[in-house]
């Protein structure tokens, strides 16, 4: 049986005493990954720039937990509020650019703590 390895992005520890990710064998699972710049630990505040910088931390969580987007199989996004779909999608047709290429994904809406307008959890095969 393969032994579980903990996926961490520098910066952007949870507060509760979880990693950002799991891999266990090929399979990656992620915990919550939100748009918080991990430089700064600042959230932006304009969905445009949270998004981005949602995308760009799962970016990072793939090539730490050693693959790229490419492998992830699904996602589940978390918005505070259905008006945050369209900054999500903007972000969602740059990193998946291929209609026929795309992860599964569900979208739904819940209460999110803060600032935090968004967050997504994947699953990927590497």
């Amino acid at each position: 049986m393969a032994k579980r390895k903990v996926i961490e992005i520098p910066g952007l520890a949870h507060q509760a005493p979880i990693p950002n990710g799991a891999r266990v064998g090929n399979i990656i699972f992620s915990s919550a990954i939100s748009g918080r710049d991990p430089e700064t630990n600042e959230l932006p505040k304009e969905p445009e720039r949270q998004a981005k910088a949602l995308f760009r931390n799962i970016g990072v969580f793939m090539d730490l937990a050693g693959g790229s987007t490419e492998d992830i199989g699904h996602m589940t996004v978390y918005l505070k509020e259905e008006k945050y779909r369209d900054a999500i999608n903007k972000e969602w047709v740059k990193m998946f650019p291929d209609e026929h290429s795309r992860p599964a994904r569900h979208a739904i809406k819940i209460e999110l703590r803060g600032e935090v307008l968004f967050q997504i959890e994947l699953v990927a095969v590497l």
